[in-house]
């Protein structure tokens, strides 16, 4: 009984739609639980209005149950084909992805001595120039662009923000969405290796349940394939377990906000989501608004599930260049071509 598709609650684990135990598309249970049926999804109204102690019974109850599935993660043997078939879909992918990093130039202004000013420090070289009349002989430290092809003095910083929230696993059954959000990651996982001098990186998580939610840490970069999937079992781990809710507004300007404070020859952030913002009212301008909110930060957002015509009306009121839909892995080293080189003609 337990893997035969029912509509209503309270009966056994593996519904959808209906309420109080693990399965899809309902209220009440304490996570999400894919039988692989077709997903009946209440409304968020009616979602809102579980009692106060139901909520709070079941988020101790799906909490319990993530923290088992870490331990179970970080214990387990390394799964070669589990791995394999997650790295083997997006080689191609990565190779392309390496040919962007090895092309891209430095952008960051240096700092260095500007001659022949009308103001300044005295430049010992222009002094004869001085005795004869001439106005600019001084020097003072200002920016310069790079010259085309100069080595970067600084890496380049990136802040990957994935989409870890409940209906990535709740329609991942539809469209692959989240299994295709950790092929992205383990795709920069692996592409990202060994060019730790041209990109300093991150990922984070945003759901229901935070906006900052760590996977993986600049000073600490997966070094292996069992650490590579540790993460993205991770993600999946999170998205079944989370609470509902979206943070994609919170977590796209804290990203933005503290990449900016870095030293860096670029900034970006790249928001991964699934495009489900209308369902919890988020109105696309206060998404454009989060941004763009920093012009020091190049920041896009990689719409990589969609409800119908979802993410292309989300794309259509975002500012041009600034978003891509991408229902297929294969799609993502250009657009990370065209998101690394859109600031190539930039001089801001």
């Amino acid at each position: 009984m337990f893997n035969n598709p029912h509509i209503g609650g309270s009966t056994w684990a593996g519904g959808t739609g209906g309420r109080d135990t693990a399965g899809l598309g309902g209220k009440g249970g304490p996570y999400r639980l894919d039988a692989g049926h077709k997903v009946y999804q209440v409304s968020q109204a009616e979602k809102d209005a579980v009692p106060e102690e139901v909520r709070r019974a079941a988020r101790e109850m799906a909490e319990k149950a993530f923290k088992e599935r870490l331990k179970e993660i970080h214990m387990s043997e390394y799964d070669a084909a589990t791995y394999e078939r997650f790295s083997g879909a997006i080689r191609r992918q990565v190779q392309s992805i390496r040919v962007i990093l090895d092309s891209l130039q430095a952008k960051g202004k240096e700092r260095q001595w500007l001659r022949h000013q009308s103001i300044g420090e005295l430049d010992d070289t222009k002094i004869i120039d001085g005795l004869t009349g001439e106005k600019a002989i001084y020097k003072r430290r200002g920016e310069v662009e790079p010259e085309l092809g100069s080595p970067q003095q600084k890496p380049k910083r990136l802040r990957l923000l994935v989409d870890v929230s409940g209906s990535m696993y709740r329609f991942n059954g539809l469209d692959g969405r989240l299994e295709r959000s950790m092929e992205a990651v383990c795709m920069v996982l692996e592409a990202f290796e060994h060019y730790e001098h041209k990109f300093k990186y991150d990922i984070v998580g945003h759901s229901g349940d935070g906006f900052n939610i760590e996977l993986v840490r600049s000073e600490k970069i997966p070094k292996n394939n069992k650490e590579r999937l540790q993460i993205m079992k991770t993600m999946h781990a999170h998205a079944q377990f989370c609470m509902s809710g979206d943070h994609t507004l919170e977590g796209t300007a804290h990203a933005v906000q503290e990449i900016a404070r870095e030293e860096a020859d670029e900034r970006f952030v790249i928001v991964l989501s699934d495009a489900n913002l209308e369902r919890y009212g988020i109105n696309p301008e206060r998404f454009a608004r989060a941004l763009t909110c920093n012009p020091q930060v190049n920041a896009f957002a990689i719409f990589i599930g969609s409800l119908g015509d979802q993410a292309e009306r989300l794309q259509q009121t975002l500012p041009a260049g600034r978003s891509f839909v991408a229902m297929d892995t294969k799609q993502i080293p250009q657009i990370l071509q065209q998101i690394f080189t859109s600031t190539m003609l930039s001089t801001a």
